[in-house]
């Protein structure tokens, strides 16, 4: 092997050295630069992506509380349309129930009214048949023709011993 021979060995490392300069030099003055260009530009973008993403997150925070602050508002809303909604529906039926019950009172009280009427005939009617039982009794038990003043006297009399 031509490489390990030691007698071209100074000027295998020297060529070496020559091949390592220019290769040094040529991408200290043509890669390197572009290769360091593309990381600085992408440390900048990752910079401002970083920066972005803070700013977005701000942003949504902000949302976020402005978002809760409208739920609250619109629950409050809500909670106070749900109590006017019922204090309505509670007046409202407390007014029905008033109109129903001054309705019933007025119903017994005619009721009452035509209980007492019918009660006061039913009593007539029945004064009018004691009189008549009593005169008829008299006439065939004693065979007397009362008067009918004289018989209404009499039931009239009977009536206030019982009461």
């Amino acid at each position: 092997m031509p490489q390990f021979n030691f007698d071209t060995f100074p000027s295998q490392i020297f060529w070496l050295l020559i091949s390592f300069a220019a290769l040094y030099f040529l991408l200290v003055r043509t890669a390197l630069p572009k290769i360091g260009a593309v990381l600085e530009a992408r440390q900048r973008k990752i910079d401002d992506d970083l920066e972005r993403a803070t700013e977005l997150e701000l942003q949504a925070k902000e949302a976020l509380v402005a978002y809760e602050a409208e739920l609250d508002a619109a629950r409050e809303q809500a909670q106070s349309a749900i109590r006017q909604a019922t204090d309505e529906m509670a007046a409202d039926a407390e007014r029905q129930q008033q109109k129903l019950a001054a309705k019933l009172t007025a119903d017994v009280e005619a009721a009452e009214k035509r209980i007492a009427a019918a009660r006061k005939d039913a009593l007539a009617s029945i004064q009018q048949v004691a009189n008549e039982a009593a005169r008829a009794a008299t006439a065939r038990l004693i065979g007397v023709d009362v008067d009918e003043a004289q018989a209404a006297e009499a039931v009239a009399a009977v009536s206030k011993e019982r009461s």
